[in-house]
C-alpha cells in the first residue's frame, strides 16, 4: 500500500498482533510521513517510543481499561483477582495492565490461564476454569475474543462457579452475548449473570448523544447484516454494537482531520494538523484532543453489565460487593 499504491495514510487496523507487525514499517517509512490512525487495540507498543510518533489513537488503552476494572473490584472488596487471556500480544498486553494495576494496591494475580488464539465457542475451556477456580479468586478478568470468552463463561457457569467475570472492550460484547443467550435458551441456565464489560465508547443506546443519533441513522440506512450461514453457530448478528460505533467515531474524527487539511492535503502536514486539534466536539459531550505529547484522543472508559439480555451501563458496583 505504501510503495505501490502511495496511500495517504493507514486507518483502523484491527488487533494487537496486526498493529505490532506494522509499527517497524511506519518507522522505516517515516521520511514519507506515513501514519496509522485509530487502530482497534488498546495495546501499549503504539503508545510508547519508538513508535508512538507514527500512530494516532482514539480509544483508551488496555492499561486504562484493566486499571479501572481492578480498582473497582478492589474498592468493593474483591482483591483476589485471576486472569484468563489469549496467548498472544493482545493477551499479554492485558496481562501487563492487570499486573500493573494490582501492584498499585500491593496485590498480585492469584492465578492465570491462557487459551489458543482462534479457539471457537464449541471447544471446551473446562481446564482453564479448573485452573483458575483452584485459587478461589474473588473475580476474573478476561482478555480475549468473543467466542473463547463466551466458552469460558459457559463452562464456568456449568461448573457452578458464579464469580464475577469482566471482559475488556476488544472482546466484542454483542457477539459474546449472542452466543451466551443462545446457550441459555438451549439449557435453561442463565449464562449472563455477573458479567461486566469495560468499553471505550458510550453505549449506542444513549440516544441523547448527537453522535449516537447519527450512528444509528446511518446504520439503519446503509448496513447489511451478514447471512447466518457464514456465522458461528448460535450467533445472531445485531445492527448496533460497541465495536462498530467505535469504528464510526474513528471515521468521524478522520473526516474532520481531512477537512482541516484543506483542498490540497499533504502528508507532511498530517502531524501538524492533528496535533493542533483541541477540544473537538464529535457529539459525545466529551471533547477529543491531541497534541505533540498526546497521540490519544480519549481517556474515557465505561462499564456495562447485562440486564434483560442487553448490555447496559453499570450504575452501582456495590451489586458485586463481597
Amino acid at each position: 500500500m505504501i510503495e505501490q499504491d502511495d496511500v495517504f495514510l493507514l486507518f483502523d487496523y484491527v488487533g494487537t498482533p496486526t498493529v505490532t507487525r506494522v509499527l517497524p514499517l511506519l518507522k522505516k517509512y517515516s521520511d514519507r510521513h506515513i501514519y496509522l490512525f485509530f487502530p482497534f487495540t488498546g495495546a501499549q507498543p503504539q503508545r510508547e517510543p519508538p513508535y508512538n510518533d507514527f500512530v494516532f489513537n482514539f480509544r483508551a488503552s488496555y492499561r486504562q481499561e484493566t486499571e479501572g476494572l481492578v480498582d473497582h473490584f478492589v474498592d468493593i472488596g474483591r482483591k483476589n483477582i485471576a486472569l484468563f487471556y489469549q496467548a498472544d500480544a493482545y493477551g499479554r498486553s492485558g496481562w501487563d495492565g492487570v499486573k500493573r494495576a494490582l501492584a498499585k494496591h500491593d496485590l498480585k494475580m492469584v492465578a492465570e490461564a491462557t487459551y489458543r488464539r482462534g479457539t471457537g465457542y464449541s471447544e471446551s475451556l473446562k481446564q482453564q476454569v479448573e485452573i483458575l477456580r483452584r485459587s478461589n479468586p474473588d473475580a476474573v478478568i478476561a482478555v480475549g475474543a468473543y467466542a473463547a470468552c463466551a466458552a469460558f463463561i459457559r463452562d464456568a457457569r456449568d461448573a457452578g462457579w458464579d464469580v464475577p467475570i469482566a471482559n475488556v472492550s476488544f472482546v466484542g460484547s454483542e457477539n459474546m452475548l449472542s452466543l451466551l443467550l443462545a446457550s441459555s435458551e438451549e439449557t435453561g441456565k442463565d449464562y449472563t449473570v455477573n458479567l461486566i464489560n469495560s468499553q471505550v465508547v458510550p453505549s449506542y443506546e444513549e440516544t441523547s448523544l448527537p453522535a449516537v443519533q447519527e450512528y444509528r441513522h446511518l446504520m439503519d440506512t446503509y448496513s447489511v447484516l451478514p447471512p447466518k450461514e457464514v456465522l458461528e453457530p448460535g450467533y445472531t448478528p445485531l445492527r448496533y454494537s460497541f465495536v462498530s460505533f467505535e469504528g464510526f467515531l474513528n471515521a468521524k474524527i478522520l473526516v474532520e482531520i481531512l477537512k482541516r487539511m484543506g483542498r490540497i492535503p499533504r502528508r507532511d502536514r498530517i502531524r501538524e494538523v492533528v496535533e493542533s486539534i483541541s477540544s473537538l466536539d464529535i457529539g459525545l459531550n466529551q471533547p477529543i484532543s491531541f497534541g505533540p505529547d498526546r497521540h490519544q484522543g480519549s481517556d474515557a472508559v465505561y462499564y456495562t453489565t447485562v440486564v434483560d439480555k442487553h448490555f447496559v451501563p453499570v450504575t452501582d458496583w456495590k451489586e458485586w460487593a463481597k
